[in-house]
């Protein structure tokens, strides 16, 4: 058994010693309280239990925004405990998700406690304002829990604002890049198939898709992956499956263009930005060769030859 067989069956322990776990903690706190099970090797659809019902997920189904978020982080992902957001259906959720690592440490997945307060909330405000107390509360942001993984990915285009009112043609680069870097921070693209959703949602191809992608990675770590090589999900997403950049999104470098050139054009100029075909250069501008690999002539071999062979 390889070492990432032997990691894969802990990790395949560690999740069904968990499943018991999460029916008593369901039981334990009744039907405004849910546990949620993830295996983040397979992130479209990660859930792989759920005790109680407050999100309305099921196994099979996928991760939430929080969940991609986590994912996005990898290794360095923490526990987020005790936070509160909304779901689309209305409901107040208090949540908490804590990480599951193997024993090297990496983070493979997640289990997330959900509490439905949204009565406990209602009966705080009347209470409040009952008392005589003022002031507003700020409003919780909105996840999407859901079981297809695409709604997730369209609710987080959605909170970046990419509609009618605010079209791609009308972002400059700069803000290209942004939004391909809020995204990759949210975990999209950690997803089997979401360069092309996030392409067919901006209307774009999906190679210019790949290339703000690599832009946007390169602009923030000068060491991460250039444009020119192939893009891979994050390590831990654990797909298994990397995406490769297509060959006409990577983007041609001089270092690219001069290995192109043929071994008789090594006298050209760096290849042109434009076109990718080699500029010759001016017989003017061109420096002469060594005399080493000059060609012999009659008149240098002459000169070249003993005094002794004059005489002969």
């Amino acid at each position: 058994m390889t070492e990432e067989q032997t990691l894969d069956a802990e990790r395949d322990a560690i999740l069904a010693a968990l499943r018991p776990v999460a029916d008593g903690i369901a039981a334990t706190f009744g039907p405004v309280c849910e546990a949620v099970l993830h295996d983040y090797r397979h992130p479209e659809n990660s859930v792989v239990a759920v005790a109680g019902s407050v999100t309305g997920r099921a196994v099979g189904g996928a991760m939430s925004e929080i969940g991609m978020r986590v994912l996005a982080r990898g290794d360095r992902a923490e526990d987020e405990l005790n936070y509160v957001t909304r779901a689309r259906s209305g409901k107040l959720v208090k949540a908490s998700t804590l990480v599951l690592r193997d024993s090297t440490g990496a983070v493979f997945g997640a289990l997330c406690l959900n509490v439905d307060v949204t009565a406990v909330s209602e009966a705080h405000a009347l209470l409040g304002a009952l008392a005589g107390a003022t002031g507003t509360v700020a409003e919780p942001p909105v996840t999407t829990f859901g079981n297809d993984i695409d709604s997730v990915v369209d609710a987080i285009l959605d909170a970046h604002r990419i509609g009618p009112d605010r079209p791609w043609g009308g972002l400059d680069r700069t803000q290209r890049l942004a939004l391909f870097r809020g995204l990759d921070e949210h975990g999209v693209f950690a997803v089997r198939r979401a360069v092309e959703q996030v392409a067919a949602r901006l209307g774009i191809s999906r190679a210019s898709a790949y290339s703000y992608l690599s832009q946007s990675r390169a602009a923030d770590d000068p060491t991460a992956t250039p444009a020119s090589a192939p893009i891979t999900a994050p390590a831990s997403a654990a797909t298994g499956d990397p995406v490769p950049v297509p060959a006409s999104a990577q983007a041609a470098t001089p270092a690219r263009a001069a290995a192109a050139a043929p071994a008789s054009a090594a006298a050209a100029a760096p290849a042109s930005a434009a076109t990718g075909d080699p500029v010759p250069v001016p017989a003017s501008a061109q420096a002469p060769a060594p005399a080493s690999a000059q060609a012999a002539t009659p008149a240098r071999a002459a000169a070249a030859a003993p005094a002794s062979a004059a005489a002969a």
